[in-house]
C-alpha cells in the first residue's frame, strides 16, 4: 500500500510540476531568449524583439479557449493604446504554429503568437507546465532593455490591458 501511495504521488508530481526545479523569473532578472517559433512557422528572435524597446510577453494555456480567447481580445481591443506606450505584444502558448496561426486570424489579433510546441520558451520563463500539458497558469512579463521589470504571476483574461496598462503607468 505504501509503495503505490508514493508511486501515484511521484506520477502526480511530474505530471503536474510540483516539486519543479524550473527557476520562476522576477522583475531584474536578464529575459530570456530561447529560440522560438511564431504562428507562420518562422523563426521569432525574441532578443530582436527585446532590441525594439518595451516588450509584453504573455502566456495563455491554450488558443481559442473561452479564457485565452478573452485575454487575447482584451490586448487586441486595447492594441492602439498599448502601441501608443511604445509596447509590443507577444503572445506564447503550447499550440502548433497552425493552431496559433488560426487564432490570430479568427481573432484579428494585431501582434505574434510564439508556437512553443515543446515549452522550451515557458521552461526559460518558469511557467508552469510539463510533459505536454498546457501551462498551468497564465503569466505575463515587462521587458525593457534586456530586462523583466513586472510580472504578473497570474494574469487576468478580460481585464489583462488594463492590469498591463496600470504597470506601464508604474515605469519609469
Amino acid at each position: 500500500m505504501l509503495k503505490s501511495t508514493a508511486l501515484l504521488a511521484i506520477i502526480t508530481m511530474s505530471l503536474f510540476g510540483f516539486g519543479s526545479k524550473v527557476k520562476a523569473l522576477e522583475p531584474g532578472d536578464p529575459a530570456p531568449a530561447p529560440a522560438a517559433v511564431d504562428q507562420d512557422g518562422k523563426e521569432f528572435p525574441l532578443s530582436e524583439a527585446y532590441a525594439r524597446g518595451l516588450t509584453l510577453v504573455y502566456f495563455y494555456p491554450k488558443a481559442d479557449t473561452p479564457g485565452c480567447t478573452a485575454q487575447a481580445c482584451s490586448l487586441r481591443d486595447s492594441f492602439e493604446s498599448l502601441q501608443a506606450e511604445d509596447l509590443q505584444i507577444i503572445g506564447v502558448s503550447r499550440d502548433t504554429p497552425a493552431a496559433q496561426k488560426k487564432f490570430r486570424e479568427k481573432y484579428n489579433l494585431p501582434f505574434p503568437l510564439i508556437a512553443d510546441s515543446e515549452g522550451k520558451v515557458a521552461e526559460a520563463f518558469g511557467v508552469p507546465g510539463t510533459m505536454g500539458m498546457p501551462f498551468s497558469k497564465r503569466q505575463s512579463f515587462l521587458i525593457k532593455a534586456g530586462k523583466i521589470v513586472w510580472k504578473s504571476p497570474s494574469a487576468k483574461t478580460g481585464d489583462h490591458a488594463a492590469e498591463v496598462q496600470a504597470a506601464l503607468d508604474t515605469l519609469d
